[in-house]
């Protein structure tokens, strides 16, 4: 786990909810305070999909964030910011497979829980708050390390300006 507070709050917001800088990433849930509060719960509901899409989507159970994007720009676009939000991205399972084939890490991916980013936004500042979840006890960090390389990497390829607390 590591923690970041994002340098320039600004270019960072408009990656995060103008640009695709994040598309790839599963959105897990998310939070918005303006005016009143908004809460995505970002679980597919299969209910609403036919059986076609239900293929496409495959194993997912959570909404892409290219998605979801939009609606969550329009819940907060206009002349005021808002006091706080948080947006909790999940690596996809193909992003988590390849993490784990390109770091050598002794673990299945029927494993892993799931490999968390947790965004908050509050006082015009941003923090980043990295997190992996296991279905088994491990002691070995491995998967830990490497995902937190992993955002670090990707922060440093679009040109994220961070501090790490």
């Amino acid at each position: 786990m590591i923690s970041l507070t994002i340098n320039n709050t600004a270019d960072f917001m408009n990656k995060l909810l103008v640009n695709e800088t994040f598309d790839n990433l599963l959105l897990s849930e998310a939070t918005f305070q303006t005016a009143c509060s908004y809460t995505i719960d970002g679980r597919i509901n299969p209910s609403f999909y036919n059986s076609e899409e239900l293929q496409e989507i495959g194993n997912r159970i959570y909404m892409t964030w290219k998605s979801q994007r939009p609606h969550a720009f329009n819940l907060i676009k206009g002349s005021k910011v808002p006091t706080s939000l948080k947006i909790i991205f999940a690596l996809s399972e193909t992003a988590t497979a390849k993490l784990i084939k390109d770091n050598n890490i002794d673990l299945a991916l029927e494993d892993i829980d799931g490999l968390f980013i947790n965004i908050n936004y509050k006082d015009d500042q941003v923090t980043i708050i990295t997190g992996t979840s296991l279905k088994v006890f491990t002691l070995d960090k491995t998967l830990e390390k490497a995902f937190d390389n992993y955002l670090l990497n990707t922060f440093d390829a679009c040109k994220i300006s961070y501090t790490q607390n």
